[in-house]
């Protein structure tokens, strides 16, 4: 089928992740696009601890390295580093345990079926609060190969050239 816009040529859009009006960014994984490429993403419950939802709401959160594991029929976040809550004393939670993610049990099928099948993994993309919740973003990703990389940075900066060359001509 050939493509709407009639030139001939397919145009590929990269969706960029806004936030809408009832979620609050904690923080985002940008190194991840950069080293997979994320084919799906899907949302996901997070289960906290009172200090981790307080250090959470402060920002304080770190998704390098970090990564979701399937056992059984149960998703878990593992290496997401919370920092420990200031005023938490003896009630802080350890900073890199393991988190349930709470999803239905027909996306964790699915997830456990494309990741058997075709090798992919789970990535957190990123972590927000929609409305009152903590959500994780958690992308279904295949590793890129170091030419994947390199061809990936001289696209972008081709297309940044060819945005300043229209804008020079303006």
């Amino acid at each position: 089928m050939p493509p709407a816009n009639g030139t001939g040529s397919v145009i590929m859009a990269t969706r960029q992740t806004k936030p809408a009006a009832n979620e609050r960014l904690v923080t985002s994984n940008r190194k991840a696009r950069h080293n997979y490429l994320i084919l799906e993403t899907i949302e996901a419950g997070l289960v906290l601890v009172g200090t981790e939802v307080k250090s959470l709401r402060l920002g304080k959160c770190n998704l390098m390295d970090s990564y979701a594991r399937i056992v059984g029929e149960e998703v878990f976040l593992e290496k997401m580093n919370i920092s420990p809550y200031d005023q938490g004393n003896r009630f802080n939670h350890d900073p890199t345990r393991t988190r349930k993610l709470l999803l239905n049990r027909r996306e964790i099928r699915r997830l456990i079926g494309k990741i058997q099948e075709k090798g992919l993994t789970l990535i957190p993309l990123r972590v927000y609060f929609k409305d009152r919740t903590a959500k994780v973003e958690l992308g279904l990703a295949r590793g890129k190969r170091l030419y994947d990389k390199r061809e990936a940075i001289s696209r972008r900066e081709s297309d940044r050239e060819l945005q300043r060359a229209t804008f020079r001509r303006r």
